[in-house]
């Protein structure tokens, strides 16, 4: 592309597009960086220098760029039809991407609502979870209108999935838009120095979940969780068997648990859904992100059999869920999102990429010796390095230093992409990455957090 060009591109996406999470002042005083397109584990921009995909894409892309067994998925559909409406009728890649979502998914999980983003399919889920109670007896359960997510959740940015989030920066000014969530402390093991063990920060957390369904149970619909990592908190990784605790308590207590897979799900921690490392069935699981393996957007919120039921009824009865979005169900995404659950299977993607998370592992004993790095938190290949001004003290630098942003933009220079999350570098590569890709994409970090103590 000519010099021109390359100009009036940065030009306009500086005069005409609003960019999500990111301040437009600082954003126009920069030079972005501008994509025109990609190839397995690389990303290229319009001047054509090449990155590593760190960020993969926003945590969606599952075997690299430009993928021909999903490009010929995309292209297959296309020559057939892009999309037809699933009100009053179906298609056939919805119904096979439901079925094969029924087979891969724990549990009596059997029964799919089709969205297209990762804020929808948490949205809808608290949507079916409050109508459940209502659907089965609208008296006795009148007051269970009420649902409990950790402090530091995030579930996206509709209101509904805003109103469970507890991240103070991105929600506090909705508040007066949202409905009223019961809090629940995360376990925060590097925040929490009041305890000596993690076991110690899980058994904390599980004791106030359950003296708050003691108190509380007749009012909550459900219990929503990131299962093992709270993603945009800064990749905070739960103790072993919190996860398995909270659905206990759910069962003691009937109360309904929604696990929201769309960043941790489809091989991210090295299982198809994160839920399965600790044997727990969710009532409602939402998925998305890595769902169609970084090409188009779906989403998906499955329930189980028991759920569906109580929406079975008589017109007059309304037990009807009144929800459905122009795209649900488009056959283009879900053609590609069954090619890549596919190619997941055939690739033995899991077993590589439980292979690299220990790869990834050693590789990244060496930032410990870096006096600004804090702690490093792993799940599968999802990373996180909490900078830190003090390692004593754990205290952060000041916004105005910028020096997350500086150690980012120092990456990018030297060719790999990654994002910050407040205090928190995150390391989210591709899941196909080979380990050449992988190691170098951590000497980067290691350099240019270096280079920036």
């Amino acid at each position: 592309m000519n010099t021109t060009n390359t100009k009036d591109l940065e030009f306009w996406d500086k005069e005409y597009v609003w960019h999500p999470f990111t301040q437009m002042r600082d954003y126009q005083q920069s030079k972005p960086l501008i994509i025109e397109k990609g190839q397995g584990s690389c990303l290229f921009d319009i001047e054509g220098n090449k990155y590593l995909d760190g960020y993969a894409s926003l945590w969606v892309n599952v075997h690299g760029h430009n993928v021909p067994e999903l490009n010929d998925a995309l292209i297959n559909q296309v020559n057939k039809l892009s999309h037809s409406t699933l009100l009053g009728s179906a298609n056939v890649p919805s119904i096979l991407l439901a079925k094969k979502l029924a087979e891969i998914t724990p549990g009596d999980l059997c029964k799919v609502f089709y969205s297209d983003t990762g804020s929808a399919s948490v949205e809808i889920a608290l949507k079916i979870a409050y109508q459940y109670w209502k659907n089965i007896d609208p008296i006795k359960y009148k007051n269970r209108n009420t649902f409990i997510s950790l402090d530091d959740a995030y579930h996206g940015d509709t209101i509904g999935s805003v109103s469970v989030g507890g991240m103070d920066l991105y929600h506090r000014i909705f508040k007066p838009l949202l409905f009223k969530r019961v809090s629940l402390p995360t376990p925060y093991v590097y925040r929490m120095t009041e305890f000596d063990r993690a076991e110690d920060v899980r058994d904390f957390c599980l004791q106030r979940l359950e003296n708050l369904l003691q108190e509380k149970s007749d009012e909550i619909a459900g219990i929503i969780i990131e299962p093992l990592v709270q993603g945009a908190a800064g990749i905070i990784t739960h103790p072993q068997d919190f996860l398995k605790g909270v659905e206990l308590l759910c069962r003691k207590y009937n109360v309904l648990l929604i696990c929201d897979e769309v960043a941790v799900g489809f091989g991210r921690t090295g299982t198809m859904f994160a839920c399965e490392q600790e044997g727990v069935i969710p009532d409602i699981l939402c998925c998305g992100k890595g769902i169609t393996g970084g090409y188009m957007p779906l989403a998906a919120t499955i329930t189980s059999k028991k759920i569906f039921d109580a929406f079975l009824g008589e017109k007059n009865e309304h037990k009807t869920f009144y929800h459905g979005h122009t795209y649900t169900g488009n056959q283009l995404s879900c053609s590609v999102a069954l090619r890549n659950i596919q190619l997941i299977e055939e690739t033995k993607l899991l077993e590589k990429v439980q292979v690299n998370a220990l790869f990834v592992h050693e590789q990244l004993k060496a930032l410990h010796r870096l006096s600004i790095v804090g702690d490093i938190r792993q799940r599968g290949l999802m990373v996180g390095i909490e900078i830190v001004k003090d390692k004593k003290t754990k205290a952060v630098f000041p916004l105005e230093e910028n020096k997350l942003d500086n150690i980012v933009q120092t990456a990018r220079k030297k060719g790999l992409i990654i994002r910050q999350l407040d205090q928190v570098l995150t390391f989210i590569p591709i899941l196909a990455m080979d380990q050449d890709d992988l190691r170098k994409a951590i000497d980067i970090i290691y350099q240019s957090i270096s280079e920036n103590m």
